[in-house]
This record gives C-alpha cells, structure tokens and sequence, in this order.
C-alpha cells in the first residue's frame, strides 16, 4: 500500500516557487513604498494657516513657516502648544499614510518595524 499526500501537498515545488516569487515581490514593493515615502513631503497648517510645517515621509522636519502675528512676546505657550500640535497632527499623517501603502503592498499582512 502506497501512502499518498493529499492534493495540497501533491505538486508542492510548483506551490514553493510560487509562494517565493510572492513574497519577493512583496518585498520589492515594500522597498519601492519606503523609497517613495521617503521623497515624499508632507505640508500641515493649524492655528488656521498662523503655523505651516513641511515633513518628509521620513520624517525629518523640512520647514516651519509661522505668520507674524501669532508671535507674542506676552503668550509664548500659545505659541509652543500650536508647534506642539502640528507637529504631532504632521507625524500622525506621515505613519497613517506610510501604514495606508504598506497594507497595500502586504495584502494587510503586519510586519513588525514597518508602519
């Protein structure tokens, strides 16, 4: 009596390429998205356009433009809160995006250390 695999398993080279192609293709295009991101910038307001900040997808701080009229002397924690706040708004939209196209390319598969 001969043992036979199921069907599954029957043909499993074929199933093993496959399966590696897949998952290098995955990691081609996990490298693309993180090369991408890291071009791309970011741009936030608050303080209703008194504070403008630009970021790059890898999260280096670029730019921070501030209107004039948001610089007083006599608040200086109105000012430190607004910074505080965009900056935190900036980073949010930088990790909801890259964590966007990472699922994209992953088929929702979580990979730790990537978004």
């Amino acid at each position: 009596m001969k043992a036979r695999l199921p069907k599954e398993y029957q043909n499993s080279n074929a199933n093993m390429n496959a399966m590696v192609k897949k998952a290098q293709k995955m990691q081609e295009d996990i490298a693309q998205i993180q090369e991408e991101l890291e071009q791309k910038e970011f741009t936030k307001s608050v303080g209703g356009g008194a504070l403008e900040l630009v970021m790059t997808g890898n999260k280096q701080l670029k730019s921070v433009t501030l209107k004039p009229e948001i610089v007083d002397p006599d608040d200086i924690e109105m000012l430190q809160d607004l910074i505080i706040s965009g900056v935190n708004e900036i980073l949010t939209e930088v990790d909801d995006y890259g964590a966007a196209e990472m699922e994209k390319a992953t088929g929702g598969v979580s990979f730790p250390g990537f978004f």
